[in-house]
């Protein structure tokens, strides 16, 4: 099954320079981001209180939230157990201790009753937030040890700078624009790291492979080449994946759309890095045929 004819010939390579350029740009502006802005924790970071509601009738979510934004609080809502339950997840507030800021959210509803009130402290949240980073830590140094034993060490390394830069984009953007990160967004950011990777292998495999067929090509053409054979594969494991997480981002909720949003970016630079990042850099280093294909040796006899 192929998305588009097999003997495409599209030049990607000789577009390499400006895709440094721009994905430098893009680096540096999601890192400066960061540190200006930084990142929007969520409850699992910041720590906060979660609050078990019953209300008498079945409750509207997008009502709740919406009468506690109006109110000045920062609320995930959703519902819990049965149809009457409710659960809402609050950041603390410096002004207000636990037990004023648990009294305000139910002065909002009159008709609810307080079942169960949780606190999770900022310690608990650092502590995560800790295990995440040693987490993405962890999968790269894991990656590039595979990749090296498997490959080659220049790949290892462009592949390694690619995972890298994925990550930090999608921060990059969720710093900008001061979308919530929560543990379910970190997820979505170790999905894209394995997605990414994935497609990464894919064309590092059929460059190795046609290294070996086409002896005579040079290193750009063995690139151009491979990703040309394996573009209907990655526009059709990408549209796919992308429309499946386009529909959670619509219709999963609040819950879901730090998830979704994040695979939505992860899966467009994903799909770009594994190209013009992975790819592209390998040329860079000097990737050539004599690194991926064994020297023969030939021995001479020596005659008396």
């Amino acid at each position: 099954m192929e998305f588009f004819k097999q003997n495409t010939k599209i030049d990607f390579m000789a577009q390499r320079k400006w895709a440094y350029i721009f994905s430098s740009i893009l680096f540096i502006f999601s890192v400066v981001s960061l540190f200006v802005n930084h990142l929007n924790f969520g409850l699992d970071f910041t720590g906060g209180v979660q609050i078990q509601a019953a209300f008498q009738n079945p409750p509207d979510t997008n009502q709740i939230r919406e009468k506690l934004h109006q109110a000045g609080f920062e609320a995930l809502v959703q519902a819990y157990g049965s149809s009457r339950d409710v659960m809402i997840r609050i950041k603390t507030h410096k002004e207000l201790t636990r037990e004023q800021l648990t009294d305000q959210v139910m002065n909002i509803f009159p008709d609810a009753k307080k079942q169960r009130v949780e606190y999770v402290g900022p310690q608990i949240g650092k502590t995560l937030f800790t295990d995440g980073i040693l987490a993405i830590v962890f999968a790269l140094l894991g990656t590039m040890i595979y990749i090296a034993l498997r490959f080659e060490y220049r790949f290892a390394v462009s592949a390694a700078i690619s995972l890298i830069h994925d990550p930090i984009l999608i921060l990059g953007l969720f710093s900008f624009f001061h979308i919530e990160f929560d543990l379910i967004a970190l997820a979505a950011v170790l999905t894209v790291i394995g997605y990414s990777l994935n497609d990464t292998i894919v064309v590092y495999d059929r460059v190795r492979e046609n290294f070996r067929k086409l002896r005579k090509a040079s290193a750009v053409e063995i690139f151009n080449l491979s990703v040309n054979q394996t573009l209907s594969r990655t526009l059709m494991t990408s549209g796919l994946t992308f429309s499946l997480v386009l529909a959670l981002f619509i219709f999963g909720g609040q819950m879901l759309h730090g998830f979704a949003l994040a695979m939505i970016i992860g899966i467009v630079i994903g799909t770009y890095s594994s190209i013009y990042v992975a790819g592209a850099l390998a040329l860079l280093f000097g990737l050539d045929k004599k690194h991926l294909i064994p020297v023969e040796k030939k021995y001479i006899d020596n005659m008396p």
